[in-house]
């Protein structure tokens, strides 16, 4: 039951009447009352009469008995306390809610989530951290939430880079890119040879034209290259508890072949200038540091396609092709301007709208102590697999088994990283991430693995819910209010809003477990403790698994 949808729907009703209009019924959770509603305070400029008479008279129309109590408090909030009767038996029809008491949607929707986007041939780093457990999380909640969910990852697999790779494989006289770990290496020293060597630097220019002409020799290496990567990205996706896939990459080579058709669209619409030799679109709305329009540069002055062009063709594609009506973008906030003349241009074409929309999804930086951009000590990117093998080092101090020192470590990773509001940057803090204490992941944790302990010495039980402690009231309280924090995941696609929720859950049940005896307490109230500990446990668990994390059952 979602007591926050039930009060609004009691006092929409009775607002509808006092306003002759309808009008939101704001109903929070409150520190003062189980909820609160501030609706009667904007309304007394409007209805001229003071607020605290308006709430009082909503009060007294709204059909609440039996289901809460309502009292005038402060300007003119009404405060709302649930009856104890009504919070036991939602939280007894939990119990054989395989869903906890989370509805599925309606009107389901196809939603393509963009998520991680690493290029072949480097390593992945912390900086690939945030778009890749963020994305995954959305995908999890959304697809929980009963909307169809196709996961892309969007390789960076093609382009001018590519002819320096190939070349030096070829120099190298290899048939494999190398193993995982010498990705960047690699990388680095084709580049070095691309930067000082005037012979390898034109070798490495007419190997992209082979390379875009189909060459087969070319084409082979370049297909070994990308498979090596593919190798690599996937052992660490799975080493991160992150749901992609095979099946899920779709390199930017892939929509070489319908760019010139994008290209031809726009033009036939009359989206595209050129300028300077190049065909650009104008969005309005956009102007660069001159003050002139902004350009987004569809097909460059010498015929070759850029970024634009390719995200274009791939938004066209998972709009016309897979159906999607939201397209979720997981990208770095420095990205923003570039997605959003994208879909500007996109709705021009016709692609968006009528029900079909793209969101840029950004989000902040992870920083060092320094408060600058998180590196090694000498000064490079820090590589994701470094970090997690340090993760389950640190976190070893704190399980039994290597295989729970992983979920620990790692989960630790994901989880600060979650918990925080993706707009902002946050600071990478080992002993913060690791404690045991605080809104951590561990703490979630240790609180799952406490209840595995409960119940494993409680033996079998017949499970019912009765209302007697305070703190058996706000753990009941607090478990109905699983489903508004993950219906707000998949509405604002906020991650930290499922965190806060899961962490005040698991601080609530440590209250009641300190006061409140489980195993010793008498019969009836047992039983009644013992279903509150199985339904946090469950709440903890389903709440972990959206964000990609394990539950160990032991600490």
């Amino acid at each position: 039951m979602n007591l926050e949808a039930l009060l609004s729907a009691r006092l929409g009703a009775a607002l509808a009447e006092v306003a002759q209009a309808t009008v939101d019924p704001a109903v929070r959770r409150s520190q003062f009352a189980d909820f609160q509603s501030g609706a009667a305070l904007p309304l007394a400029r409007s209805l001229g009469r003071p607020p605290r008479d308006i709430a009082a008279d909503v009060a007294g129309r709204a059909d609440l008995a039996g289901v809460a109590t309502a009292e005038v408090s402060g300007p003119g909030f009404l405060n709302l306390t649930v009856a104890d009767e009504v919070l036991a038996e939602a939280a007894d029809r939990l119990v054989s809610d395989a869903r906890l008491g989370v509805a599925s949607a309606r009107e389901p929707q196809t939603v393509v989530v963009d998520y991680s986007g690493p290029n072949v041939a480097k390593e992945l780093t912390v900086g690939h951290l945030r778009s890749t457990v963020i994305g995954d999380t959305l995908a999890r909640t959304l697809e929980w939430l009963g909307h169809r969910v196709v996961r892309v990852n969007h390789l960076g697999d093609w382009g001018t880079s590519f002819g320096m790779l190939i070349e030096h494989l070829r120099d190298e006289g290899v048939t494999e890119a190398g193993q995982a770990g010498d990705l960047t290496a690699f990388y680095q020293v084709a580049r070095v040879k691309f930067d000082t060597d005037e012979d390898f630097r034109t070798r490495s220019r007419l190997r992209v034209v082979t390379l875009q002409a189909g060459d087969e020799e070319t084409l082979r290496l370049w297909r070994r290259l990308v498979a090596t990567s593919q190798r690599y990205l996937l052992d660490t996706y799975e080493r991160l508890g992150v749901g992609l896939t095979e099946g899920d990459f779709c390199g930017e080579s892939s929509y070489q072949d319908q760019l010139s058709s994008v290209v031809d669209e726009l033009q036939a619409k009359g989206l595209l200038v050129e300028s300077d030799g190049a065909l650009c679109a104008f969005p309005a709305g956009f102007t660069g540091r001159d003050g002139g329009p902004l350009p987004l540069i569809v097909r460059k002055s010498d015929g070759g396609f850029g970024y634009a062009a390719t995200d274009l063709a791939a938004l066209r594609h998972r709009v016309r092709d897979l159906g999607a009506t939201r397209l979720l973008y997981v990208v770095g906030a420095p990205q923003r301007t570039h997605f959003r003349m994208v879909y500007a241009v996109a709705a021009a074409a016709g692609w968006l709208g009528d029900g079909v929309s793209a969101e840029h999804v950004g989000f902040g930086s992870v920083l060092g102590a320094d408060g600058k951009m998180f590196r090694s000590r000498a000064g490079d990117s820090v590589k994701l697999t470094g970090l997690l093998d340090e993760a389950v080092a640190r976190a070893s101090a704190l399980a039994p088994t290597p295989e729970v020192a992983a979920a620990v470590g790692i989960g630790a990773i994901k989880y600060a990283d979650l918990a925080n509001d993706r707009m902002s940057d946050y600071v990478f803090d080992w002993d913060r991430m690791l404690a045991l204490t605080g809104n951590t992941g561990p703490y979630l944790q240790y609180a799952y693995a406490r209840i595995s302990s409960i119940l494993d010495r409680a033996g079998d039980f017949a499970p019912a819910v009765t209302i007697g402690h305070r703190l058996e009231r706000a753990l009941a309280l607090e478990l109905l209010a699983f489903e508004p924090a993950v219906l707000a995941v998949g509405e604002s696609l906020e991650p930290h809003r499922l965190t806060t929720y899961l962490s005040g859950l698991a601080g609530v049940f440590s209250a009641f477990y300190e006061q409140c005896p489980v195993l010793t307490a008498p019969a009836g109230v047992r039983e009644s403790r013992l279903t509150l500990c199985v339904l946090t446990g469950r709440t903890l668990r389903r709440g972990l698994d959206l964000l990609g994390i394990a539950t160990p059952a032991q600490m």
